[in-house]
């Protein structure tokens, strides 16, 4: 526990939405300190909550109105750090701060502590002859770390019976142990890839900021499969040799990080621990409980992971900075990048913010020296950069329910006959995105969503992709009843990969999908068998843009690359550009070269222009003056008020009664209220307001005054999302 503070009164924050703190009284002889934490009454019932301040000065409510706090537990208290970072992203996101601690403290029996369990370290007194099985257990032992029989034989790679027998001869020493099996600690000492020079450089300029111990934004930049990972396995090593110093590592999608992992064992002879919301509750607890004692050395996880307890941060780390995974759109919106820059300065460590195809506004932020900027242009080893071209489908026209080429069919056909793997690309899931009825027209729509439903043909179902929302594809149209008059419009990746098989009946076909993908292991059942070259074709998602790398891929064609070009998402043609440089990147990473092929209707579009040149950076210029000119993020900010609820009429009167009191200054603009474009979504009707605004101005008080002057709205939902990402 923290000093004893004298006062009586004190300010608690429990993971609740409420407005913020709530004053309790301190019994006599109980010690508390910010951070700490205290079970309260709170209507009738007892809650957990944090110590948020000791020292209350605003408060007004008389002490004899207070009620005392009921115990304290024995839980290390939260770091001073993370209570800052609470108190920022509530401020910055305009979130009750409950509802942001809420996220820090999502462990389910967080506050009992683990059963005690046996473990086992080896004995100082060995015999000096050993079997060659128990050689392989004392060469595992990990310093003098007690390990769980399972994790013996997992590290050393001998049966569970060796491990018995040494227990059972006085070998291995039986340790009890409270709370959950300790984490294995990387070993820094294992021998590293050669790092080239341009990545020694990059390396070593992260190692000496971080032996400076202050905050740092770096942007590590580099084309696909130039080494980034191998530059920051340098840092995390170098963090590691502080005894007690802990690293993030955040990645978009921790499902999909498979060869990620499989890299960091390799480099530090296991796993990191990993965080992220498909974990088990024991799983989750015992991340939770590692991370707060300071046990877990590297955390890598999904956003987040950004509210763990960590006790000596020293390094964060953002792999695929760019992606729009980091930005959670429902609860708490923020952005996990930006978030992420803001923990490692309250922490006064360096942050690293590593992409291919870096954001714009970390590109402006690089260019204006708020960060270093790093980069890498080569491939490591033998690879070099695949050939670009595109194939306009103005000339070469597509037949009726074909959706490959006959330019693209030439070259998968020469690829196949070469040996080699072939990509095909399509961000779109399923079958077909549509189904009508040719006779009267019916489309089948998301009761629940204004939403088409897609289908999927391998189950028969057609399915929303917002609200989950599915049924069974009919056997007639449901509106005039005419038979065997559905057809489905528009391709999805089922039916792409169904052309493939039509095309190359005797080729070997997967499908890289999320709905194909039940669990983190088939994904990765599914990696490992691509890699053994049992695949000739993977038809993907843009699951596939998440850095794999296999070595005999050397075509990539892109179905539909003007999908996603425009609409009403200001960032849609940078989207679209770091999509296609991403999955693009697949081919030709190992000693084969590689190309890609564009499917397109507008060739000259100045994405594509970009990514075939290899002008990126004239892209990125004029994409940054359209953005300016529009005072639009990274130069003008932009905020989203979203109004939702069940009864259209009462979102529609809360709408104008919002728009009565908008806020009008010559530096701010407010739009709307208009209907959002998905202005039914999951039983719900939503408005919603667009306020751009110059970059100097407090747009997060301009709104909070805003919405102060809303008249109470029983039903009707309010959310704020400060720089949207989602436009729907």
């Amino acid at each position: 526990m923290s000093d004893f503070f004298s006062h009586c009164r004190i300010q608690v924050l429990l993971p609740l939405p409420l407005g913020g703190v709530l004053d309790y009284l301190l019994p006599d002889g109980m010690d508390v300190g910010p951070g700490d934490f205290v079970t309260v009454p709170l209507s009738g019932r007892e809650m957990q909550g944090v110590v948020w301040n000791t020292q209350p000065e605003d408060s007004d409510v008389p002490l004899e109105k207070l009620k005392h706090i009921i115990r304290t537990s024995e839980l290390p208290a939260l770091p001073e750090s993370l209570i800052k970072f609470v108190d920022w992203v509530a401020h910055y996101t305009l979130s009750p701060p409950g509802a942001v601690l809420k996220m820090a403290l999502s462990v389910p029996r967080k506050s009992e502590n683990p059963k005690k369990k046996t473990l086992y370290k080896l004995s100082p007194d060995l015999p000096d002859k050993l079997t060659p099985a128990r050689q392989k257990i004392v060469g595992a032992a990990i310093d003098d770390m007690p390990m769980a029989v399972k994790t013996w034989t997992e590290i050393a790679a001998v049966g569970e019976g060796v491990v018995r027998g040494m227990i059972k001869t006085g070998m291995l020493i039986p340790v009890e142990v409270s709370g959950e099996e300790t984490f294995a600690v990387p070993d820094i000492e294992i021998e590293r890839a050669t790092l080239s020079g341009e990545q020694q450089e990059a390396a070593k300029h992260i190692i000496t900021q971080q032996r400076s111990e202050t905050f740092r934004a770096i942007l590590l930049e580099g084309v696909t499969g130039s080494g980034k990972t191998e530059v920051y396995f340098e840092a995390i090593a170098e963090s590691l040799k502080e005894k007690t110093a802990q690293v993030l590592v955040l990645v978009p999608e921790i499902s999909l990080t498979t060869q990620w992992l499989e890299r960091f064992k390799e480099r530090f002879g296991t796993e990191p621990v990993i965080w992220h919301s498909e974990m088990t509750p024991a799983q989750r607890r015992r991340a939770w409980w590692a991370t707060i004692r300071g046990e877990a050395r590297v955390i890598v996880g999904a956003r987040s992971a950004l509210f763990l307890p960590l006790q000596n941060l020293k390094l964060v780390i953002v792999d695929e900075e760019h992606s729009q995974t980091f930005k959670q759109d429902e609860g708490v919106m923020y952005h996990g990048r930006d978030m992420a820059v803001v923990r490692a300065m309250q922490s006064h460590c360096p942050v690293v913010l590593a992409s291919a195809t870096p954001s714009l506004e970390t590109m402006i932020n690089a260019e204006n020296a708020k960060y270093d900027w790093l980069y890498l242009g080569e491939r490591h080893g033998p690879a070099t950069l695949p050939s670009m071209s595109t194939v306009d489908l103005r000339v070469h026209k597509l037949k009726t329910g074909s959706w490959i080429s006959a330019p693209l069919y030439q070259a998968l056909k020469e690829n196949l006959e070469n040996g080699e793997q072939s990509l095909l690309y399509l961000n779109r899931r399923g079958y077909a995105p549509l189904t009508l009825c040719r006779k009267c027209g019916h489309r089948f729509e998301c009761p629940h969503c204004s939403a088409w439903l897609v289908e999927h043909h391998k189950w028969q179902r057609l399915e929303c992709h917002h609200c989950g929302f599915n049924r069974r594809v009919p056997d007639q149209c449901p509106n005039c009843e005419a038979e065997d008059s559905l057809v489905p419009c528009g391709p999805g990746v089922e039916r792409v990969a169904e052309e493939v098989a039509d095309l190359f009946p005797e080729a070997r076909l997967a499908i890289l999908s999320s709905d194909e993908i039940s669990s983190p292991s088939a994904l990765k059942r599914m990696i490992e068998s691509i890699e053994r070259h049992e695949v000739d074709f993977i038809i993907g998602t843009q699951i596939v843009t998440k850095g794999y790398h296999f070595p005999m891929l050397t075509l990539v064609g892109v179905i539909d690359a003007d999908l996603g070009m425009s609409g009403a998402d200001p960032r849609a043609a940078e989207r679209t550009w770091q999509q296609l440089e991403q999955v693009a990147g697949r081919a030709g990473r190992a000693e084969h070269p590689g190309r890609v092929i564009f499917q397109t209707y507008e060739p000259g579009h100045p994405v594509l222009s970009a990514l075939v040149s290899g002008d990126k950076d004239l892209f990125l210029e004029r994409e940054a003056e359209s953005r300016e000119a529009q005072n639009l993020p990274p130069y003008g900010k932009l905020a989203s008020l979203i109004l939702s609820g069940p009864d259209k009429g009462k979102v529609m009167d809360t709408a104008k009664r919002l728009s009565k009191i908008a806020p009008h200054y010559d530096n701010v603009t407010v739009l709307g209220p208009v209907p959002a474009p998905l202005a039914y979504l999951r039983g719900n009707h939503r408005y919603r307001f667009l306020m751009k605004a110059e970059g100097r101005v407090n747009i997060q008080k301009v709104i909070h005054d805003w919405l102060a002057g809303l008249p109470k709205h029983g039903g009707v939902r309010v959310q704020v999302d400060i720089d949207p990402y989602s436009f729907y």
